[in-house]
């Protein structure tokens, strides 16, 4: 199949190209990046320019659809936050003949942001870290247990969200904030930290039921929060939440949360309405990708069992730029680099996921650089990890477009909100 990805500049958009491009179909991407990673590997046929997601997702929705049409697709595969504006104008895919996998745009609705999250995770009972909503600045400045993470409603990829250990930390994010006007969309999340491991969870929906579902631990930790190490682990209980999420909403197509593994169990502290990083499901036996191909053209896929438990993958790149934001020191970037060449320490019977070089030479180009910027300047890691996501965040002006926007669909089919399609029974 010919296969459009609506985002080519994320670490999500490289590992799904390769997995797609492995199962033999035709790949190419959307990205207003020169420099997106889809550009440096072969998996990848072409990446067509678009508008700045983040700035006004709807041009980026006519451009899209163009391109689309001009390219004659099968499938246009959601990979970033673009799922939210396909949501909200599926009805504007369909009359276009598109095939995707997005739920109901009342569902996303109730996950997209934090505030929101929050309260349909309360609603289902699900646990959470202990927190509250702060409607004001001065609200904000008369909390007093600390430390405690500050969150903005909207933000991707740890952006909008702050670790603040004492009154001053506080009062400065408090200005910051409400100079922004960020309390204007209902507040902010204050939440205590939650003592634990990191596990990344993601799955896939058809109409409520689960299809395909995958965790994995964050072993270490890369540049600006994300994992450079994962290790696949089962956990029954987290499923289980998951599929009431999904279930309860009626999703259709992919669902991602984080969660804190407690002594007393896990609290979740943030959901995605997409896929996050499959690689490492796939490496377990978990095939995502495939799942939700199958949903965004309306096969009915079979229901995939738990992966293998202690599956080890890793990403160079992010852990480079981690040293460097970590350590700051060119020595600690050079012993990240000799390790992962003798595979020792955390790369032992590790497999790279984002940029492996068999039989595809391009793929090294991102690590080189990286590494050579940061050999020559640890500070450099700053200019790699902020650029990729300012192309597909969907920022917080953009979302209230979206949510305002006014979009009569031309018939009556659309779902009903957070309900499925069909009736089937999920096994």
């Amino acid at each position: 199949m010919r296969v459009l990805l609506s985002d080519g500049s994320g670490l999500t958009a490289r590992q799904v190209a390769a997995q797609l491009f492995a199962a033999g179909h035709t790949v190419e991407a959307l990205s207003p990046d020169r420099l997106a990673l889809t550009r440096f590997t072969r998996c990848v046929r072409r990446v067509h320019p678009v508008p700045p997601y983040g700035i006004d997702p709807f041009a980026w929705l006519d451009e899209a659809l163009a391109v689309v049409a001009a390219g004659h697709f099968d499938v246009l595969f959601p990979t970033q936050e673009q799922v939210a504006v396909l949501a909200r104008c599926e009805h504007r895919l369909r009359a276009a003949g598109v095939r995707t996998a997005v739920p109901a745009f009342d569902a996303l609705a109730r996950v997209q942001d934090k505030l929101s999250a929050r309260a349909t995770l309360a609603e289902l009972g699900l646990p959470q870290p202990e927190g509250a909503v702060v409607a004001s600045p001065e609200e904000l400045c008369a909390w007093e247990r600390f430390p405690v993470f500050v969150k903005t409603p909207i933000g991707t990829a740890t952006t909008g969200v702050r670790h603040v250990t004492d009154r001053a930390e506080l009062a400065a994010v408090a200005v910051e904030w409400g100079g922004q006007g960020v309390f204007a969309d209902g507040g902010v999340l204050v939440q205590a930290p939650a003592t634990g491991p990191l596990v990344m969870v993601q799955s896939v929906f058809a109409d409520g039921c689960l299809v395909a579902h995958h965790s994995n631990l964050r072993v270490r930790e890369g540049a600006s929060g994300s994992a450079s190490h994962k290790r696949s682990v089962d956990l029954p209980e987290v499923r289980g939440h998951v599929a009431l999420l999904g279930e309860k909403l009626g999703w259709h197509g992919a669902l991602s949360v984080d969660a804190i593994l407690t002594a007393t169990g896990p609290v979740y502290i943030d959901v995605n309405p997409r896929l996050v990083e499959p690689a490492n499901a796939e490496r377990a036996g978990v095939d995502l990708v495939a799942a939700l191909l199958d949903v965004s053209i309306g096969r009915a896929p079979a229901t995939q069992p738990p992966g293998r438990d202690g599956v080890a993958t890793h990403q160079l790149l992010l852990a480079v730029l981690g040293a460097a934001q970590h350590e700051r020191t060119r020595r600690a970037v050079l012993a990240e680099l000799m390790q992962a060449l003798s595979h020792r320490g955390a790369y032992h019977q590790s497999v790279e996921e984002l940029t492996p070089v068999r039989h595809d030479l391009r793929a090294a180009l991102p690590v080189v650089v990286a590494a050579s910027a940061t050999l020559a300047s640890p500070s450099a890691w700053r200019w790699f990890s902020s650029g990729a996501v300012a192309t597909y965040a969907l920022t917080p002006s953009a979302w209230r477009r979206i949510v305002a926007r006014e979009e009569s669909p031309p018939n009556n089919e659309d779902r009903p909100a957070g309900e499925p399609t069909a009736s089937r029974k999920c096994q």
